[in-house]
């Protein structure tokens, strides 16, 4: 295993970080105890978060038009760490509250933080509809392979052969690739990228962020406690440059080089990314001015009593 010292991640040491002291409303942070394990890697993902708030602003994206959904799991911890309008949903739920928010306010920035067994698991039917309706949010799913919350189970994205407590002989299914049923569902943005390696990770995040679509960034996250991938994911993992993101066919076969498993090579980068109407932006052409909200939630409300 190669040395989690020497990864580019905080918590790598005996030590928990804290998170930094407040400055003031616009600091990045918040004064909750960071409670992840030393060497995960959620640091590396919050770490690049810290930096994205102040350059989402400067593409028109102020703090206060940013809204971060969570689901449960050690990924939804991260709602807790940033000093941003933040909800915590129930599990496998990230995408319809996202989406909710999203259709009562157009103009705000929605995105949603989920775990791979949050995600793909509970959550698989909501995020294939998301896609379909092609609804303008973002979804960073921090994939570590394991239900690490709950210590040890497999989830879809586990290899075969996984053994944890669900599966001690070993699991016997195939992992899924949700990058495919993405794609296939009508994602509008598709990308892998890799908790080490912040400036991937940040551009890769920014990209998926400011493309108006639905948009999936698949985050190999390393469990270092339950499913420690440094080494396997260090050794594979490569930066695509040769790829065309306009061709579903060519996105298609590149994702599945790899099928979450194996001794292939693991492309980091952006897949698929393309331009269509999204769900949300029928909602942004009503007239609010034309009715009164606020009497119309007293009139249902009275009639529910």
């Amino acid at each position: 295993m190669s040395d989690i010292a020497d990864l580019d991640i905080s918590g790598a040491g005996s030590r928990r970080p804290q998170p930094a002291v407040m400055e003031g409303a616009a600091a990045p942070l918040t004064y909750a105890e960071n409670t992840w394990c030393p060497g995960c890697g959620n640091f590396g993902i919050l770490n690049v978060w810290k930096t994205l708030i102040d350059e989402l602003a400067d593409n028109g994206v102020p703090r206060e038009r940013i809204v971060v959904v969570a689901g449960i799991g050690c990924h939804a911890k991260i709602a807790d760490y940033l000093n941003l309008n933040t909800f915590y949903s129930l599990h496998g739920r990230t995408v319809p509250v996202a989406t909710g928010i999203k259709l009562g306010n157009p103009e705000l920035t929605v995105i949603a933080h989920a775990g791979d067994g949050d995600c793909y698991g509970e959550g698989l039917e909501h995020m294939l509809f998301a896609a379909k309706r092609n609804i303008d949010i973002s979804l960073m799913v921090h994939d570590n392979g394991v239900y690490a919350l709950t210590t040890g189970q497999y989830t879809p994205t586990s290899p075969r052969g996984f053994r944890g407590k669900s599966t001690p002989g070993g699991s016997a299914e195939q992992p899924i690739n949700p990058l495919e049923l993405a794609v296939a569902g009508g994602a509008t943005f598709v990308a892998r990228s890799y908790s080490r390696g912040a400036e991937r990770l940040r551009q890769t995040m920014l990209d998926a962020v400011l493309h108006r679509g639905f948009s999936l960034v698949d985050i190999l996250q390393v469990c270092a406690t339950f499913n420690n991938l440094y080494s396997y994911y260090n050794e594979r993992t490569f930066d695509m440059d040769d790829n065309d993101p306009s061709s579903r066919t060519d996105a298609l076969n590149r994702i599945g080089e790899w099928t979450y498993g194996g001794d292939g090579r693991i492309a980091l980068g952006t897949f698929y990314r393309s331009e269509a109407d999204t769900f949300d932006g029928v909602f942004r052409d009503i007239d609010r001015s034309s009715f009164d909200r606020e009497a119309a939630v007293r009139d249902l409300l009275a009639r529910r009593v």
